[in-house]
């Protein structure tokens, strides 16, 4: 496998400039990363439900899901964070998590595919989850670990690019082999599973020599789950508009399958489809505003306006889709929803590396920051059936709940200090 180098806490604060073809390496490993989570989330885990319960149970039924593998994830994206942190193996820091990680989750993803009833369903999904946020945890680690400040806008909106990309991607391929469920299911965990392991066998990762490691103490433990929001305000407030931002795209990527069956009155066979086409609109806006929006924030040396820009912007967006009664209102919606999303995670993720509490941590610091982004997945499913039931069953009133929590994500990152 490729190189490992020891880096200091000065090294780490300061590393060299990256070249194109480190950064094309790391796109392709996180876009993999990225299609291991979005295939089930976007179509085949509501789908694979919706078959084994049918569409009235289907709802709250998913909503076990998901809201389980989500809590899994909030221990599984620290804890291996922590670990990461702490290796000392000989084949680097984070290269044995991506490779563990990997074969672990697809397990789980087997077992999800040949589930015969909801609890296994779940089952299934916890292992997966549990492993991919390993993957996950360290695949972000090298954000700070590897890209210099100067560079991690251009990064980070590159890297912006693969959820959009790996959106398109799997739908593509729940599309293409609709009706055959194990390659719907194994697939896209075949493809991404390639790109991350060719970035694993390439990278020069960071090596901890054994002598160097600290003790675990039972302190160390309990703070590989938290960060003091006292100590930290900038990181809290950056936390707290991620997750406002990602409870909106919760609600909408958990129930846009339903929104189309019940409120634009879709048949089941042209979900995967329908979905596919959203998705493109969606996804082509977000490597428009990623690729351009992460350059212009390093131009400008500015990050927080260009956040608080995004998510208004994908308020706007989920207004839009709140009204939205045809399919070419839905598109339109999505389109929007992809400007302010794009733009958002391109430079939100620059901006929360040079918050981070303890940059020798940054794999544990990031994986509890990666709470911001799996809450809103258990939150979501548990809170949406109750907004339906207050808005009488209104897809409207839901999206417009999400609308709220965008709008206020915006302003949750205006008092980080550190940055402008």
């Amino acid at each position: 496998m490729g190189d490992t180098s020891t880096v200091t806490a000065s090294a780490l604060a300061s590393p060299r400039r990256v070249k194109w073809g480190f950064v094309v390496l790391y796109t392709l490993s996180y876009l993999g990363t990225c299609l291991l989570f979005i295939a089930p989330l976007a179509v085949t885990l509501a789908l694979k439900v919706n078959d084994l319960v049918g569409k009235d149970d289907a709802p709250s039924s998913l909503a076990l899901v998901a809201g389980a593998g989500s809590a899994v994830s909030l221990v599984g994206n620290p804890l291996f964070g922590r670990l990461s942190d702490r290796t000392s193996s000989r084949w680097g820091m984070r290269r044995p998590w991506m490779v563990g990680g990997l074969l672990g989750g697809t397990v789980g993803i087997l077992v999800v595919a040949t589930a015969t009833n909801v609890s296994t369903v779940v089952l299934g999904w916890c292992i997966a989850q549990l492993f991919f946020n390993a993957v996950l945890a360290v695949h972000v680690a090298v954000l700070p670990d590897q890209v210099p400040s100067a560079q991690r806008g251009l990064v980070s909106g590159v890297l912006g690019i693969c959820l959009p990309v790996a959106s398109i991607g799997a739908t593509f391929v729940v599309k293409l082999f609709s009706g055959h469920e194990l390659a719907m299911f194994l697939l896209p965990c075949a493809v991404g599973g390639l790109f991350i392991v060719v970035f694993a066998a390439t990278l020069k990762d960071r090596r901890l020599h054994a002598e160097t490691r600290q003790a675990w103490t039972l302190r160390d433990v309990a703070n590989t789950f938290i960060v003091n929001p006292r100590r930290h305000p900038d990181f809290a407030w950056a936390f707290l508009s991620r997750f406002l931002l990602v409870m909106a795209y919760a609600f909408l990527t958990t129930y846009q399958v339903y929104f189309l069956l019940d409120r634009l009155h879709r048949g089941e066979a042209d979900i995967p489809s329908l979905v596919f086409q959203g998705t493109l609109a969606q996804s082509s806006a977000v490597v428009l505003a990623s690729l351009v929006g992460g350059r212009i924030s390093d131009w400008a040396g500015r990050r927080k306006v260009f956040v608080c820009a995004a998510a208004l912007v994908y308020a706007v967006a989920m207004l839009l889709l709140s009204v939205a009664t045809t399919f070419p209102m839905y598109l339109v919606a999505l389109a929007v929803s992809g400007l302010g999303f794009g733009l958002y995670f391109a430079v939100d993720l620059a901006l929360v590396t040079e918050v981070l509490p303890d940059p020798d941590n940054a794999a544990k610091d990031l994986g509890v920051f990666n709470y911001a982004g799996a809450i809103p997945f258990t939150l979501a499913p548990a809170l949406a059936p109750a907004v339906l039931s207050l808005g009488a069953g209104s897809y409207g009133v839901l999206f417009a709940v999400a609308a709220g929590c965008a709008a206020a994500g915006a302003f949750a990152v205006l008092p980080v200090k550190a940055l402008r």
